[in-house]
């Protein structure tokens, strides 16, 4: 994996062999000020030859000395299309960067300068993405990546130097998150990914224990009983994990933010086993893990001033003779029995006891959980939006904001006590783990809202055996919309966002590791509350 944090610095342009300029829809060049007066002329003349029009999606490469330094002889020139200070004007600034360092890559660029193009984190973003190429298990083409640096040059102010490195990690985080999800299974078990992300925290190097990760084992799960978790990877000769991740870089005592995600290093759908058509892309049904994961490690790169927890379940779900059948009965952590109507649907099984153990262990005051979950989210909304089921007004429009700042959109969904009877009556137990066709991703988030110790219910209930804290904080307080409940909190159904069959700009065809960006952006706003 490329460690884009070492190749970051805003030195000379003489280090390059290549650079990326900008040229908007009204001609404006965006080049860097150290650039030499007749070089940007020259670049200038050349362009208005060419017939560029700076229209978003337009990349040249021209070759020559543009007076960017002795060694630059290549230089690409990325439309950006209008001049703007909205996300979209950003997102165009992310996407041009990325067609332009694919241009130099194929060009056999090996250190590619970023002139400023007036939102250095999109560019450095574009950058780090667009050079994203899983390569890992062809032989003779490994590390084709790695050896292309990327920079900026001529950034001057700690704003715009912290933005770009700002960038550069958020993108390293996405870039992790999709080699996690497209690793094959057999490369990426629960100990493995546990391994991965060991390897990945320990590389920043952070004082102290501010990033403390423990990796957790069956008989650690067998003394908190979890049994929906343990149900689940039972059918597997591989050992299931339980990371429990604490991250203090905000004020001692102050409560968390809380993230969980589902970890199915691969799902046949154990005993009530899938079709083989398409059951290879199953690898990457631990993507909520891999985006939960990659945010975490994103937060602590960043240094954010906030208190942070999080759990994620690891196991496999395999069909044998030990595995969980459909109409078993199990107990969850939370004392709560559950039939499994369905072994194909796991995930909600493994997130409910790693709700209740985060929610009744460190009560976050908000609390978000991400799956690849339903097929019925991919119905619903497509590759466009991942959904957000959430009562709480305040924790959704944030969320909408950090989605639309990354490019990686949400969609609010419902999470509704209408949904409950469909999991609660026609079962011999407390709730069963399908509600049938009808509302199948709804049915889904609200049997996980039944696991999360401290949230607000529409129904007038609060989920919690203890009095609510009176210490609810200032952002809970300020909110207006957390009333009995002491705990915002969200699922996240990214089962229709896992992948893309397509690569354009700084998407590649494979596991798009969404929404790594966006958490870790909705953190940073967070962060500064």
């Amino acid at each position: 994996m490329t460690n884009t944090l070492r190749n970051f610095s805003t030195s000379s342009a003489k280090l390059h062999d290549a650079a990326i300029v900008g040229l908007h829809a009204d001609g404006q060049l965006l080049v860097p000020r150290s650039i030499a007066a007749n070089g940007k002329d020259s670049l200038t003349s050349i362009l208005k030859a060419a017939g560029a029009k700076g229209k978003a999606g337009e990349s040249r490469v021209f070759y020559g000395d543009f007076g960017l330094g002795s060694e630059v002889q290549k230089v690409a020139v990325v439309g950006l299309g209008k001049q703007g200070t909205s996300a979209a004007a950003k997102d165009r600034v992310r996407a041009a960067v990325a067609t332009g360092v694919k241009a130099l890559k194929a060009q056999e660029a090996k250190d590619i300068g970023i002139a400023g193009m007036g939102h250095d984190q999109a560019a450095a973003e574009g950058a780090s993405l667009g050079l994203y190429n899983f390569n890992y298990f062809k032989s003779g083409k490994k590390g084709a990546a790695e050896d292309i640096k990327i920079s900026a040059l001529d950034l001057e102010s700690p704003d715009e130097i912290q933005a770009f490195k700002s960038g550069l990690v958020q993108a390293h985080a996405q870039n992790l998150a999709r080699i996690l999800m497209e690793t094959p299974a057999n490369h990426m078990t629960p100990t493995l990914f546990a391994e991965r992300f060991l390897k990945e925290v320990e590389a920043l190097g952070l004082e102290g224990n501010k990033l403390k990760v423990n990796v957790r084992d069956q008989a650690w799960a067998e003394e908190h009983k979890m049994g929906a978790f343990l149900s689940v990877s039972r059918g597997s000769d591989e050992p299931l994990k339980f990371l429990e991740i604490q991250y203090e870089g905000g004020k001692a005592g102050d409560r968390p933010l809380g993230l969980v995600g589902k970890g199915v290093t691969f799902d046949t759908g154990g005993i009530s086993i899938k079709p083989s058509a398409n059951m290879a892309a199953m690898k990457g049904d631990m993507g909520g893990a891999a985006t939960v994961a990659a945010a975490v490690w994103g937060i602590a790169a960043l240094n954010l001033p906030i208190n942070l927890v999080a759990g994620i379940p690891l196991c496999e779900n395999m069909p044998s003779g030990r595995a969980t059948k459909p109409g078993d009965v199990v107990t969850s952590m939370s004392g709560k029995t559950i039939e499994v109507d369905n072994t194909d649907a796991e995930g909600r099984l493994i997130l409910a006891d790693a709700l209740t153990f985060i929610s009744k262990t460190y009560k976050p005051h908000t609390l978000i959980d991400l799956a690849t979950l339903t097929g019925a989210m991919d119905v619903a909304l497509g590759g466009a939006y991942a959904g957000v089921f959430s009562t709480s007004s305040s924790l959704w429009s944030e969320l909408d904001a950090a989605g639309e700042e990354a490019h990686e959109a949400f969609w609010r969904m419902p999470l509704h006590s209408v949904y409950l009877p469909q999991i609660t009556t026609n079962t011999v137990a407390d709730l069963i783990n399908t509600g049938g066709r009808s509302a199948g991703s709804c049915t889904a988030a609200i049997f996980l809202r039944e696991f999360v110790h401290g949230v607000e219910r529409d129904d007038g209930f609060a989920q919690i055996e203890d009095e609510p804290s009176t210490e609810v904080g200032t952002l809970l307080e300020t909110t207006g919309d957390v009333k009995t409940g002491s705990v915002r909190y969200a699922h996240i159904d990214i089962a229709g966002v896992m992948d893309t069959t397509s690569t354009a700009g700084y998407n590649a065809k494979g596991m798009t590791g969404r929404p790594a960006r966006a958490l870790i952006e909705f953190a940073k706003k967070l962060s500064s509350q």
